[in-house]
């Protein structure tokens, strides 16, 4: 495919990826993959030749089309392109980019806007479940403007609240696919969690951490990586997610002590690279880790009195709000993100013959 495809490069909260419509893109997985992987320029650490912004957070993709479910207005299929290898993953979500989807299903025309905000239900086609977005549109139109802050983005955008309900157990089958609070791996004790996204919660400081280690001290640490990433392997199969070794999920999060007047401080590898911030289904799965008794999470958690949990990450914290029934069980959750359009156009990918 030589000619250009109709693109819209947004950030969605602390990602940045390229939307497009369903029908613009090859039917086929297979040959939508390797067109999309030339689109970003994957694999090169530096994705030279594409979109991709040498990052896993800037190497991002956002299927969009009509739904067909009743209580849904838009599919959403996010896509994982690696940036050093020929791989692209559909085995996860990601809330960041679905920050997104309720603007872009509205410029793309899946949905009508309203005066003033306009809901968009969105089917996260990775998990199965639904998420509801509220997306400013004065005068029927989309606007990016407004006062929201969210740290790891410059300046103030509009709001973009979003909402999930029954998300436990999205890829696992279960919230704690082990029916355990707390497994021991390595001699590590771990949460192995999925509310929205699975992730294998330990101790910094089993690890000899302090936890408030940059990004760059922890990617550099190849003893540390080696340890993190046996410990998935083996946690894959625990969580019915079967051989992960070429999967972007279970994500491994280091949670220590709150700094900044947060519930609990986190540095999460994605999974072999270390996050900027932290995902947003990542900050719910961690903030419910912070209820489960005796767990890494919870011994280190300061829990809120409103069920505002602000999770802690290298460049600020997510606010997570939770929910909790009278049996202290978590029943519905969101957060707080921002989006904006960087441009709407043709991408033009390397053609198939040229590729390296």
């Amino acid at each position: 495919m030589s000619e250009g495809i109709r693109c819209l490069w947004m950030r969605g909260g602390t990602s940045k990826g390229a939307y497009f419509l369903s029908g613009d893109l090859p039917a086929d997985p297979a040959a939508r993959d390797a067109l999309l992987l030339r689109v970003m320029g994957s694999p090169d650490p530096r994705q030279i030749d594409g979109i991709g912004g040498a990052d896993p957070l800037t190497s991002k993709v956002a299927v969009l089309s009509a739904s067909a479910r009743a209580d849904a207005d838009v599919d959403y299929l996010f896509l994982q392109v690696f940036v050093d290898q020929a791989l692209v993953s559909d085995r996860q979500g990601c809330g960041n980019i679905l920050a997104g989807v309720g603007p872009a299903a509205i410029e793309r025309g899946l949905v009508p806007a309203r005066e003033g905000e306009t809901p968009v239900r969105i089917h996260m086609v990775n998990t199965g479940e639904v998420a509801v977005a509220r997306v400013a549109t004065p005068g029927g139109v989309v606007s990016y403007r407004g006062t929201t802050v969210i740290d790891g983005v410059p300046g103030h955008h509009a709001a973009v609240p979003l909402m999930f309900d029954s998300i436990a157990g999205s890829m696992c089958g279960a919230l704690l696919p082990t029916g355990r609070a707390v497994d021991v791996i390595d001699g590590v004790e771990a949460t192995l969690i999925d509310n929205g996204m699975p992730c294998v919660i330990l101790r910094a400081a089993d690890f000899g951490l302090s936890g408030q280690e940059s990004r760059e001290a922890l990617e550099g640490d190849a003893d540390l990586k080696a340890r993190i990433e046996a410990i998935r392997l083996k946690a894959g199969p625990m969580m019915n997610l079967g051989d992960v070794t070429e999967a972007s999920v279970p994500k491994m999060t280091l949670v220590s002590a709150p700094m900044a007047g947060g519930a609990i401080s986190t540095r999460s590898f994605i999974p072999h690279r270390v996050h900027a911030s932290v995902g947003v289904f990542a900050a719910v799965s961690v903030a419910t880790a912070c209820l489960l008794e005796g767990s890494p999470a919870a011994g280190l958690a300061v829990r809120p009195a409103d069920g505002r949990y602000r999770i802690e990450h290298p460049s600020g914290a997510a606010e997570v709000l939770l929910e909790i029934g009278p049996g202290g069980e978590v029943l519905s959750a969101g957060t707080l993100r921002t989006a904006r359009k960087l441009f709407d156009g043709m991408v033009f990918p390397v053609p198939e013959d040229a590729a390296g």
